[in-house]
């Protein structure tokens, strides 16, 4: 019996601890969109992000 009187506090203790995290990342931001890069992920974009690296051509000089 003596045994909950520790463990009582540590599981109070825990759970505030838990709900503290939990406040935070609510805060932060992190769960705002949640399926927003899933779906991003099968969008098929026709102009790209990243522009296409296109080497230079050399001219050449003919001498007529």
């Amino acid at each position: 019996m003596d045994i909950l009187f520790l463990l009582i506090p540590i599981a109070v203790i825990l759970a505030g601890v838990a709900i503290a995290f939990f406040i935070y990342t609510v805060r932060s931001g992190q769960y705002d969109d949640l399926e927003g890069p899933g779906h991003r992920i099968l969008m098929d974009d026709d102009d790209p992000m990243i522009p296409r690296y296109e080497p230079r051509r050399r001219r050449l000089k003919r001498d007529k």
